[in-house]
């Protein structure tokens, strides 16, 4: 049986000496655990579904469907495993899609693998991985999303957008606000209609820009 207390990490990448050189490092990790692996996009969201991971290590490019078409198939499937990214340098324009399809953060494939343990981590308590230049890159994108529309939030939705910001899941805005985790999603929900806004990482860019949060 496995150990409940562990981070249960499922594997999307089509090199196998990629996935075998990623767990081997993982499985050393006390409080992480590899649980699966899938050697394309398709194959990927199958085990998700199957599995339930906590975190997905998720291929950009893959034959047939890839790692970003996976993602909203997940996010379609309301999958609640976070997926972080794993891309080259020269993919960099890849991540920007990839955050807008639902990706918690992205990780470089040489990274340093006490850095990929510390992604891992942050990802599932509920952060957003974003590093200084892919914040600016979606900054300018939605420059203009949502100007103007802050006044139409209620001060119990500025305290969740708030939140979010600061990287919490539903379940942490719920804690700290004394509320269902219902009640979050449905404030949650009302934050993107108001302000135009596709997702939970377009929410937090906005909070900061506006001097809401983090």
């Amino acid at each position: 049986m496995a150990d409940q207390g562990r981070i249960r990490v499922l594997l999307v990448d089509d090199h196998q000496v990629v996935r075998r050189g990623l767990r081997t490092f993982l499985q050393v990790q006390d409080d992480i655990e590899v649980v699966g692996e899938a050697s394309d996009g398709e194959e990927g969201v199958a085990r998700a579904e199957e599995l339930r991971p906590d975190v997905v290590l998720m291929d950009v490019k893959m034959p047939g469907l890839d790692g970003i078409e996976a993602l909203r198939t997940l996010r379609d499937l309301d999958n609640p495993a976070r997926v972080l990214v794993v891309t080259s340098f020269t993919e960099k324009r890849t991540v920007v899609p990839a955050l807008r399809a639902g990706a918690a953060g992205y990780v470089y494939k040489d990274v340093d693998p006490e850095a990929l343990a510390r992604a891992i981590r942050s990802v599932h308590s509920g952060h957003v991985l974003l590093q200084a230049e892919v914040a600016l890159a979606l900054l300018s994108q939605e420059d203009g999303v949502g100007q103007g529309r802050g006044g139409s939030l209620t001060e119990r939705e500025r305290e969740v957008l708030a939140l979010i910001a600061d990287g919490r899941s539903n379940r942490e805005i719920a804690r700290a606000l004394v509320l269902s985790e219902k009640t979050v999603k449905t404030h949650v929900s009302n934050i993107l209609m108001k302000l135009d806004l596709a997702d939970r990482t377009q929410a937090a860019l906005w909070a900061v820009r506006h001097g809401i949060g983090a």
